[in-house]
């Protein structure tokens, strides 16, 4: 367990600086662009299409066949280099392919999003230079998934952090030599092709970055890159068929993803659209990222190895011990976003009410959503992509009912209430997929991860209300007030309000004599006590 302990580290220590500088990449962009303006949301809208399209493509079947692909091929005479170097090429070349289809058809594209007028002709621009960004981000899915799957976790967690440093070098310049919005003479009534390829060139400048240096690494794990385009002969037909249902979710994701966009952008300019949604995203992504996707990302492949050797007592141990893991910091982060979201949300923005709103709709369905990515790659390491796609349409189908219902729901709220349903959505759907995987491995350990979650809720509750209490004594969330107040008043005030919650959380856990508790807090506590000199 210690290696995963290292594992988890490592790769949560590079998302923590990813995340970071990702939050000061869009700390600069909203100074840039605004909120609420006509080109935030087509800006939003524009490079959101990049990523929903890599999303089918790439992500999640590369995350569902890749890793247990490689770990099957790797038993053969050369350690599955072969499959590895065919497997690449033809993602290439499918990369490439869609990526040069989007690009062309990006004015389609943009009205399928619900823009009209001046803002979908801004956004189809935006998108010309936005949607090469499909290669790129297939491509950097591809390579990492190779190093993690031969347990070289470091450079796919680290890479981004180049990817961030390269977007806020751009968003500086484009500041710099634009200056930033403001509602009172704004100075980008006019977008020039020189504002647009520094802001949205930029971006994919900076994903190129991160996806060609992977390629570094692979000499390291003992792999070198040569294109092969004879792709028979080496059972890419049973990945394909694992990657059939894994498309066919994600199609039924985009597709309700297409209709949350629609529903939100419907609220026309000056309201919360897909700009505010998606750094909310961002936000909500943040604790995800650091603590459940690398805790997941480590247990895979071991999780993918007692799978293939048909060791189902150690599967189902490391999948409790990874839930409990991603619950005990999960269910915390919740809790404390939640009480501080405007604040949080100050630091953006003086519009912060709106922001703050669909922020909290986002992480009620923080935890739900974490346990349901553990859930799938438990899944995909069985080799089982079917169940997945069961588990997400039932969600798919909640999200559609729901967001289209947001249409009876006024302008101010209505990307809040968005947000809203799909929280909803991800919490049947972690019953169901849990459900689901009990009965395909003949039970997940649910007594003990039911019994530490309700120990994390109420801790978590006990929580908030000594978090809010401390934010009402610091002046409250009305405008003026000092924890939204300004940047550095909100920074300050959730900074104090988190402190206090952490204090709260680990208390309460303790009183509840939580075993998750000593089991993640015995490890730095040992540490710390072989650091401190004894006296006497």
């Amino acid at each position: 367990m210690a290696s995963i302990g290292r594992a988890s580290a490592m790769l949560a220590s590079g998302t923590f600086v990813s995340r970071i500088l990702g939050f000061a990449k869009a700390w600069l962009l909203v100074q840039a662009i605004g909120t609420l303006s006509l080109a935030a949301n087509a800006y939003g809208t524009a490079t959101s299409v990049p990523n929903s399209l890599y999303a089918i493509i790439a992500q999640g079947i590369l995350n569902a066949i890749l890793v247990p692909q490689i770990v099957r091929a790797s038993v053969n005479a050369d350690g599955g280099r072969a499959y590895i170097n065919k497997l690449v090429t033809l993602g290439m070349v499918v990369f490439a392919g869609v990526a040069v289809v989007a690009t062309v058809a990006a004015p389609l594209l943009m009205t399928l999003y619900g823009l009209r007028g001046e803002q979908a002709q801004l956004a189809t621009t935006f998108a010309y230079w936005s949607l090469p960004q499909i290669f790129f981000l297939g491509l950097y899915t591809l390579l990492g998934e190779v190093l993690n799957a031969r347990k070289s976790f470091g450079p796919f967690t680290w890479a981004p952090v180049i990817n961030n440093i390269i977007a806020i070098a751009m968003l500086g310049g484009f500041i710099l030599l634009f200056g930033t919005y403001s509602k009172s003479g704004n100075p980008h009534d006019t977008w020039s092709i020189g504002m647009i390829a520094l802001l949205a060139g930029g971006a994919t400048l900076g994903i190129a970055v991160q996806a060609l240096v992977l390629f570094v690494f692979w000499r390291r794990i003992g792999l070198r890159f040569r294109f092969d385009f004879g792709w028979r002969g080496v059972n890419l037909g049973s990945a394909g068929k694992a990657a059939g249902w894994t498309f066919g979710m994600l199609i039924a994701t985009q597709i309700a993803g297409l209709i949350e966009l629609n529903v939100s952008n419907s609220a026309g300019e000056g309201y919360a659209g897909s700009f505010v949604m998606n750094n909310a995203w961002l936000i909500f992504m943040l604790p995800h990222g650091i603590i459940a996707v690398s805790i997941v990302t480590a247990y895979y492949t071991r999780m993918a190895e007692h799978a293939h050797r048909g060791a189902t007592a150690d599967f189902r141990a490391d999948f409790s011990s990874a839930a409990r893991s991603i619950m005990f910091l999960i269910v915390f982060s919740s809790a404390t976003m939640i009480v501080v979201a405007f604040p949080i949300a100050r630091v953006f923005t003086s519009s912060f009410e709106s922001f703050g709103l669909v922020l909290i709709a986002y992480l009620v369905g923080l935890v739900p959503f974490s346990l349901v990515f553990m859930a799938q790659r438990a899944f995909y390491s069985l080799g089982d992509t079917r169940t997945p796609f069961l588990f997400t349409l039932a969600q798919v189908v909640v999200i559609i009912i729901g967001v289209l219902a947001c249409f009876s729901v006024g302008p101010e709220m209505r990307a809040a209430a968005v947000a809203l349903v799909v929280s909803i959505a991800s919490v049947i759907q972690a019953v169901l997929a849990f459900a689901l995987l009990r009965r395909r491995v003949g039970g997940v350990d649910g007594r003990r991860i039911a019994s530490g979650l309700w120990r994390f809720l109420l801790a978590a509750l006990a929580a908030m209300v000594a978090g809010a209490g401390f934010l009402v004594l610091l002046g409250g969330v009305e405008p003026g007030a000092f924890p939204v107040s300004g940047v550095v008043g909100a920074i300050v005030s959730s900074a104090v309000v988190g402190v206090v919650m952490l204090i709260v959380y680990v208390g309460f856990l303790a009183i509840f004599r939580s075993s998750d508790l000593e089991a993640g807090v015995g490890p730095i506590l040992d540490r710390l006590r072989r650091r401190t000199p004894h006296s006497g």
